[in-house]
């Protein structure tokens, strides 16, 4: 069983910065295409990013595209979301999630291992 730990959430002014990681507490994240997604409140959850396995590829949502970098460091098994020119439409609880399927990105249903997220508030 992969345990995912989120951390890096907190309350940012519109316009900072923020970096997410997400680190595994028991097996190794090499194998896994691991997603970011985020959930605000009244508001489904959504995929905003991910990263396959190999690092080579990253699928970004159009809505943070150019903003949010995503990034991976299997040395330290953990995930990084580099979030940039936030804004109050940012705000939500963001997740990563872990998936073994070979195709590249994973569908929403084949994320089979979720953290329990981490607070992100952007607010003046």
């Amino acid at each position: 069983q992969l345990q995912l730990v989120e951390s890096g959430g907190g309350l940012v002014q519109p316009g900072g910065s923020l970096r997410l990681s997400c680190a595994a507490s028991t097996l190794t994240l090499d194998p896994y295409a691991i997603g970011w997604f985020r959930q605000a409140p009244g508001k489904e959850r959504e995929e905003i990013s991910c990263i396959s396995s190999s690092g080579h590829r990253m699928k970004y949502a159009d809505s943070v595209k150019g903003r949010f970098t995503i990034t991976r460091d299997d040395a330290k098994n953990t995930v990084y979301l580099q979030m940039t020119k936030l804004s109050v439409e940012d705000t939500g609880v963001y997740y990563c999630a872990a998936s073994l399927v070979p195709g590249f990105p994973p569908d929403r249903d084949e994320y089979i291992f979720w953290g329990q997220g981490t607070q992100v508030t952007v607010s003046s």
